[in-house]
């Protein structure tokens, strides 16, 4: 267990946070909001726990007391709005994700028993459809973009004034009703297909102390401005993006998109981000590419030596117009969801920027382990978080072992589902993360990768494909690998390590000063033959294929390994394996 590094402030569960959060910063902004280019509306802490309250007590209203609602939609302040004033008195919320296809949709909201659903108008159509069909228990569908209640859809905003009214004229069932802390109140998909993603049950016990945890560990306060990019719906951004920005009464802004990630840290002056390595990877892509364009590259570099045991304060004076091309209030980048290159890692901070790894699972509310400003190590996803104990199971030679988890952010279960939790939950609370992980000396953790993604090859040796993968994403011009193994003989652990690469066709045809499908081939498995030289032999790369796809990924940018395993495996004959 970690140490906790500042004070917090004791919550038994989500609306007891905000209520204590409320008292406390009540007049601070909560929410900055864009209307048009340079014009913003704001909604101070105090505004929006009225807004939460009122719709809260307008679903109760309608009859959802102890219902399951469903939320879906891009990330805004309606839908962080919608998602407190169901979880902290009116029932149990169901989070979707915004990218389901109509048929996914369909099934998730047959399987979870939701009988209404916050939306965004992108999903109208489609939801009036579902209804109409009378899937699962559905029979209020509530919009987030309409003002007024028409043809039987309510309208979040209208719902929230009448909810206004009814407190005025007495009615408390919402605002004195009672949280059972450690009973099911949020329920989360896991990613996968619908029919095989389990429904992880979370309590306001959970996601609280983690709450607790993260606070005492990251240093965040009430000035600070959090830029909510990744999808809500998902626990890490959930959790780590807006619920902690409330719980220390700090302001969010939401960013326009994945191309905009930049000017938006400056047009908000954000300090604080959540995020996935593909995000920092491309930001620190594009730093090296305008110093260059600049001709400062090779000072840069020097200056990063000159400077490498500075503090990160003495790095921001150095290297203050890259802090300024980020807004110049860069305070804390939080990477999660997948793994993170270590070389992209220590670049951000020789720029004096403190970008701290992060890990965790839907099933631990989420987070495990994160670095601080005060234990970190480059590699590492830091120590675990005050509440939490690891500990490795089936350790091996080389000290690689399955990650086990405990403590009070744990899940409760897999709802209806005994078989899978009874194979992730011991009896004792110790859960089976799926991920294999080091653990030094010193309790820093160092994640290998997923347990199901490694591949055993004849010789015994274990091959991570997150490792080889973030060498080869070093490669200019390539956006994105994937390894796989092929099997080459009728043995079926006679396996050669090979690598999907996706590049961006400009880049490598500027880089490399090619232009057919052939040189552009010769130019990447140059470099592959380059990488191959480095590694162990029992490592090298025998064949890639090439592409300018992207890969199959979920909403936060992690690899769907089956899935692009498939493809490949689909599209064989067409490849070319040999480099």
């Amino acid at each position: 267990m970690g140490e906790r590094l500042y004070e917090y402030t004791k919550i038994t569960d989500l609306k007891d946070m905000l209520k204590k959060s409320g008292e406390k910063f009540g007049n601070k902004t909560a929410y900055q909001i864009k209307i048009e280019p340079n014009k913003y509306k704001y909604f101070s802490h105090k505004e929006v726990r009225e807004m939460i309250d009122s719709l809260g007590t307008s679903l109760i209203n309608i009859g959802l007391k102890d219902k399951r609602i469903a939320v879906i939609g891009e990330n805004r302040y309606e839908w962080e709005i919608a998602y407190l004033s169901i979880v902290c008195g009116t029932g149990i919320v169901v989070p979707l994700d915004k990218s389901l296809p109509e048929n996914e949709l369909k099934n998730l909201i047959a399987r979870s028993g939701v009988e209404a659903i916050f939306y965004t108008k992108k999903y109208q159509e489609t939801l009036e459809t579902i209804k109409k069909q009378g899937v699962g228990k559905l029979k209020h569908l509530i919009s987030m973009d309409s003002t007024i209640h028409k043809d039987g859809i309510y309208s979040e905003s209208e719902l929230i004034e009448v909810g206004k009214e009814l407190i005025k004229k007495g009615d408390r069932r919402f605002i004195d009703s009672k949280i059972d802390s450690e009973k099911m109140s949020i329920m989360l998909f896991t990613s996968g297909t619908t029919s095989k993603s389990k429904i992880v049950a979370l309590s306001h016990k959970n996601i609280c102390s983690n709450l607790m945890d993260i606070a005492s560990i990251l240093d965040v306060n009430e000035n600070d401005v959090f830029l909510s990019f990744l999808p809500l719906h998902h626990v890490f951004e959930c959790t780590v993006g807006f619920l902690f920005s409330l719980y220390k009464g700090a302001k969010t802004v939401f960013c326009d998109g994945m191309r905009h990630i930049q000017e938006n840290l400056v047009e908000y002056h954000a300090s604080i981000m959540a995020s996935v390595p593909a995000i920092y990877e491309r930001i620190c892509k594009v730093i090296y590419k305008e110093l260059d364009k600049k001709g400062k590259l090779e000072e840069t570099l020097k200056l990063q030596e000159q400077y490498k045991n500075a503090s990160m304060e003495e790095k921001k004076e150095v290297f203050k117009d890259i802090h300024e091309a980020l807004g110049g209030n860069v305070k804390l980048f939080i990477s999660g969801a997948a793994a993170l290159d270590p070389g992209v890692e220590a670049d951000y901070r020789k720029f004096g920027i403190n970008l701290v790894q992060g890990y965790g699972l839907t099933e631990t509310s989420p987070v495990v382990a994160v670095g601080s400003k005060k234990y970190y190590k480059t590699g590492s996803i830091g120590l675990p978080v005050p509440s939490v104990e690891v500990k490795l199971a089936d350790v091996n030679k080389e000290g690689i072992g399955e990650l086990l988890v405990k403590g009070p952010s744990v899940m409760l279960e897999y709802f209806e589902n005994r078989e899978e939790t009874r194979k992730a939950l011991t009896q004792d609370g110790w859960f089976y993360t799926g991920d294999l992980a080091k653990i030094d000396n010193e309790g820093y953790i160092f994640i290998c990768g997923r347990k199901k993604s490694v591949i055993v090859l004849k010789n015994g040796k274990n091959i991570f494909p997150e490792e080889m993968e973030n060498i080869i994403n070093r490669i200019e011009g390539v956006n994105e690998s994937f390894i796989f193994g092929k099997q080459v003989s009728s043995d079926k652990d006679d396996i050669k390590i090979c690598a999907k690469i996706v590049y961006d066709r400009k880049t490598i045809e500027n880089a490399y000063k090619v232009k057919t499908d052939d040189e552009i081939f010769k130019a990447i498995s140059g470099k592959i033959k380059e990488i191959n030289q480095a590694l162990p032999h029992y490592k090298a790369i025998r064949g890639i294929i090439l592409s300018e796809e992207p890969l199959i990924k979920t909403t936060t940018n992690k690899i769907k390994r089956q899935n692009n395993l498939e493809l490949i495996m689909k599209e064989e004959s067409k490849w070319n394996l040999k480099i």
